[in-house]
């Protein structure tokens, strides 16, 4: 399988892959100001650590970006039809700042049979996404909803808790769309055996 490494779409390296062999950015900064981010650690603080979103300077606006979105997905198709697209290392898709184009995207995908992950903090706008989904003739076996859960609300203090992302992630399950849960970092190994327990009976992937 080849490599790319688009404006908005690219093939992660290293331990990355366990979520998806591609997966889309369109933005850098998060408003979840989570303590661990590996985004405000080290050389990477200067360029992604910020406090919120920002648009990636390779593109102009919104449009531009979806623009060349939806190019790179349409020269490496078989591939994404394949694999799937995975949303977002650099950021979290679903803040009220990054939801729009993230939607957008999602749309764009499922129209060319791109099955698509979505990994989350936030759950404000979830219910809208997956409803418009729904009145949609798309696949929903295709759309993967996955929160972020790590016990220690303390440690996100801009996210919504750990109890809402679980309950968001049951209704999701419940109305027919895949789950998945993404439980780290491990804090301590009690808290995240919890986030396990509590997620185990309505979580897919």
């Amino acid at each position: 399988m080849k490599k790319f490494n688009g404006k908005a779409i690219y093939c992660p390296s290293g331990k990355a892959q366990e979520y998806s062999y591609w997966a889309c950015n369109f933005y850098v900064g998060c408003s979840n100001c989570c303590t661990y981010c590996y985004c405000k650690k080290g050389i990477l603080k200067g360029a992604m650590g910020m406090d919120m979103p920002q648009l990636k300077k390779c593109f102009k606006d919104k449009d531009h970006a979806l623009e060349i979105f939806e190019q790179e997905l349409l020269k490496n198709l078989a591939d994404l039809q394949k694999c799937g697209l995975f949303f977002s290392f650099t950021t979290d898709p679903l803040l009220f700042e990054t939801k729009e184009l993230t939607m957008l995207a999602v749309n764009i995908c499922l129209y060319h049979s791109v099955p698509v992950k979505i990994l989350s903090k936030c759950t404000e706008y979830v219910g809208q996404f997956s409803y418009e989904l729904q009145c949609s003739d798309y696949d929903l076996s295709k759309v993967a909803f996955g929160f972020t859960l790590t016990g220690h609300d303390e440690l996100e203090p801009n996210a919504n808790t750990n109890n809402e992302r679980i309950q968001a992630m049951k209704r999701l399950h419940d109305v027919g769309f895949k789950t998945f849960a993404s439980i780290e970092p491990i804090i301590d190994f009690a808290s995240s055996f919890k986030m396990i327990n509590q997620t185990h009976d309505f979580c897919d992937l």
